[in-house]
């Protein structure tokens, strides 16, 4: 899978109503389509689309993810409300977009959220496990590898330097170093 195609997913997964969703303009631009095709697409398929595959954003939703997405001032004008897509939605949405770049995308969106529902796991199980215990170590090491494959290019060219990432999750701070060579 294309390494751009993976960070460009993950900068587009958004939290609403304690859900991961990715916006329809963002699915759509994640396809090389516009966004009047993949509403046309879910209308075609209503049935497709039961309870919670899709959620319509309110007005203040909206409001409040143009304000903190900067890639969705976008939305800011437009008289419409977006809606937002789930796993669920994607996975379906997939089955109705067939073309090998909507292939490649799926695919590509499946493989993060799972990344990050397995981040999300792992540091839950952290703060339920003895801080000195060997399970506590290793639940720290999978989640700084996780996080850092969510992070961190994987084609980073070597040389003599060092690098650190912190990342401060409410009950756990991870700092992971990368050392290039």
């Amino acid at each position: 899978m294309d390494l751009f195609l993976d960070k460009n997913i993950e900068n587009k997964i958004i939290k609403l109503r304690e859900a991961y969703v990715i916006l329809d303009s963002d699915v759509a631009e994640l396809y090389g389509i516009e966004t009047k095709q993949i509403n046309q697409a879910v209308s075609r398929n209503q049935n497709k689309f039961p309870e919670g595959y899709i959620l319509k954003l309110e007005k203040a939703e909206k409001d409040e993810v143009v304000t903190n997405c900067d890639h969705l001032k976008h939305l800011k004008y437009s008289p419409g409300l977006p809606k937002a897509f789930t796993e669920k939605g994607l996975y379906m949405l997939a089955t109705i977009l067939k073309s090998p770049k909507a292939t490649e995308t799926t695919i590509g969106i499946i493989e993060t959220f799972s990344k990050v529902k397995e981040v999300s796991r792992t540091i839950q199980s952290i703060s339920s496990t003895p801080e000195n215990s060997p399970s506590h170590q290793e639940l720290m090491q999978k989640a700084g590898d996780l996080i850092s494959d969510l992070v961190v290019p994987q084609d980073l060219k070597t040389s003599e330097a060092e690098a650190s990432v912190e990342v401060n999750l409410a009950l756990v701070k991870f700092k992971y170093t990368v050392k290039k060579k």
